[in-house]
């Protein structure tokens, strides 16, 4: 004699549905996060880049003997700086542009709101 049971194995589809909302619970906690930590990064590459092309005329002014109220052009400083695999100055990872400091005192700018070297 045989008992059966109709019973499949399987998942029901309320739980599946407690599945793909605690997966989308977790993805619109991360998500935020994981672009803010993005553009924090590309903040922080472009300052640093900032910080390069300062000690790059610093030392172009000590070595040409400029006083720190000579100007200077991002042209004059290639030699300094480290270049990208096209040989040009590296840019900014969010798009901005460099500027250099009016004089070899005054420090570099990009052209992006916030990525300022302090």
């Amino acid at each position: 004699m045989k008992i059966g049971h109709s019973q499949k194995a399987g998942f029901t589809l309320v739980e599946i549905m407690i599945v793909v909302a605690i997966i989308g619970l977790l993805a619109a906690i991360a998500i935020p996060n994981f672009i803010h930590a993005r553009e924090v990064s590309k903040q922080n590459v472009c300052i640093n880049t900032l910080r390069q092309i300062d000690g790059a005329a610093q030392t172009w002014a000590l070595e040409n003997h400029r006083a720190p109220t000579d100007p200077y052009q991002l042209s004059d400083i290639q030699g300094y700086v480290k270049l990208d695999s096209t040989g040009a100055l590296p840019g900014c990872p969010a798009g901005g542009i460099y500027t250099p400091g009016t004089t070899v005192s005054n420090s570099p700018t990009c052209s992006i709101a916030g990525h300022v070297l302090r």
